[in-house]
């Protein structure tokens, strides 16, 4: 199975204990079962409501001419917030750790290719379908289990898995066919690449042609790094809306939470897909680092605000890859994706006290 499932001892070994101080990883739920076919079985009778994910790979990036990286960032990611503290604001018995998604094989076949060959492209971009079928069945065993995954990326390319499992899973929990979800992301691009095989830059294309998905609301995106066919799909298309870097900062007066609002009025009604690319935010690591982006306060600001208002079904961290850093050992990037997690599970909290 290629779903690397975290035991006991395994979060022990990431969890630094100090004395008179409660990390974490010392709440955290894992799954206990007798084989690998009764996790599903398991997660169905965890108490926990959220369940953290990584998805270590970069071939949907590669495949989209980006710059690999992405695989980095779970590793980080974990240990970091298994040694938070756990306190009155989230203790972390709501959390179950399941692990990862073990990609090692397709990663391989990946590291075998030319990007720079048209042919090899095509052949990176097939591998990228078959990350989607690794993706989805395991979403949707969370979603299905009543369940929120946390998902840590990763590519951009995983949305499409995401939404496809989140939809699956629902129809499963309600017991009734289950068209479609909302999504919102915060975003210097908008993903909606055409159609030309599976990778980083058209997973929302592919989930709105397969009618996963509804309502597609894109806050913070970059005038010069969206195509003009895009931009006019989405003022023509009334599944879409936008708002643009340039509007809330360049040309205006930091209109960054309204846009953030107008995204939720839009896209947050129903069922909501909760979507991050860190190349949003500025000099953080990432696929497309970007040196002219929100700041780290506006990302936590913008996963508070979502988290809080909608009925979020999943939460995707993408494109986040330290070992791109200039600095040896990055350790900044898996404190703040650890930041973005609590502040969507203390969120979440809220939230289900509140309309649960």
């Amino acid at each position: 199975m290629q779903l690397k499932i975290y035991s006991q001892e395994d979060v022990n070994a990431l969890v630094k204990r100090r004395a008179g101080e409660i990390r974490l990883g010392e709440r955290v739920k894992v799954l206990s079962f007798d084989n690998a076919q009764q996790w599903e079985d398991a997660l169905l009778d965890s108490p926990a409501r959220y369940v953290l994910l990584g998805l270590p790979e970069d071939i949907g990036v590669r495949a989209n001419y980006g710059r690999g990286g992405a695989y980095s960032a779970w590793n980080p990611v974990v240990s970091t917030l298994l040694n938070v503290q756990s306190n009155r604001y989230f203790t972390g018995e709501q959390l179950l750790v399941l692990g990862h998604i073990d990609f090692s094989e397709l990663m391989d076949k990946a590291a075998a290719l030319n990007f720079q060959d048209p042919a090899d492209v095509a052949v990176a971009r097939e591998l990228v379908a078959e990350v989607d079928e690794l993706v989805k069945p395991i979403i949707e065993a969370i979603v299905k289990a009543g369940k929120e995954p946390i998902i840590i990326g990763g590519g951009h390319n995983n949305a499409y898995p995401n939404i496809k499992g989140a939809v699956s899973g629902l129809q499963s929990k309600l017991n009734k066919t289950f068209a479609s979800i909302d999504c919102i992301n915060c975003d210097a691009h908008s993903d909606l690449r055409p159609l030309e095989g599976r990778h980083s830059g058209n997973g929302f294309s592919y989930a709105l042609a397969s009618g996963d998905l509804r309502r597609y609301a894109m806050v913070g995106l970059h005038e010069i790094f969206n195509t003009d066919v895009v931009i006019e799909q989405i003022h023509s298309d009334d599944r879409l809306h936008a708002s643009f870097f340039e509007d809330l900062f360049v040309k205006g007066d930091d209109g960054f939470e309204e846009a953030v609002m107008d995204a939720i009025r839009f896209a947050g009604t129903d069922f909501t897909g909760l979507e991050l690319d860190l190349d949003t935010i500025q000099n953080i690591p990432s696929s497309a680092k970007t040196s002219s982006g929100i700041s780290t306060i506006q990302a936590r600001k913008f996963v508070h605000m979502v988290a809080s208002k909608c009925n979020v079904v999943y939460f995707h961290i993408a494109e986040a890859a330290p070992v791109l850093s200039h600095i040896k050992t990055d350790l900044k990037t898996g404190k703040l994706i650890a930041y973005l997690i609590t502040d969507y599970l203390k969120a979440r909290e809220f939230w289900h006290a509140q309309y649960s």
